[in-house]
């Protein structure tokens, strides 16, 4: 059965507006705001569409998109940025996986692998 992304929040350059998807308004206020500086500041310095979405896993995917009249839209700077917010994020963005895949997918935090070295 094909099941859609769930979409956390995202920002687009060409209509200068921020979305956050309400059914995660449980999360902490200091939370969504970083979310929104993040998605904010991509577009403003990449360009195009940015939306964080969940996948039926549960991992948190950064999709891009731009129009393909869009010349300034940098595609290779939107890959690096990723790149640097997932190091920079990580551990947001692992508890915002977690929190789905306990909230929204009903699995138990206690099956969770732990990283490397912890028991």
């Amino acid at each position: 059965m094909y099941q859609e992304n769930i979409v956390l929040c995202g920002a687009s350059a060409y209509e200068q507006k921020y979305y956050f998807n309400q059914d995660f308004d449980s999360l902490p206020d200091h939370v969504k705001k970083e979310l929104q500086v993040l998605c904010v500041l991509f577009t403003e310095e990449i360009g195009g569409i940015l939306t964080l979405e969940f996948d039926e896993e549960g991992n948190l995917q950064f999709k891009t998109e731009a129009a393909e009249s869009d010349g300034f839209f940098d595609e290779i700077g939107s890959v690096l940025k990723i790149k640097q917010l997932r190091e920079e994020k990580r551990e947001l963005l692992e508890s915002l996986e977690m929190y789905y895949r306990v909230f929204f997918l009903g699995e138990d935090a206690e099956d969770e692998p732990k990283p490397d070295g912890e028991s």
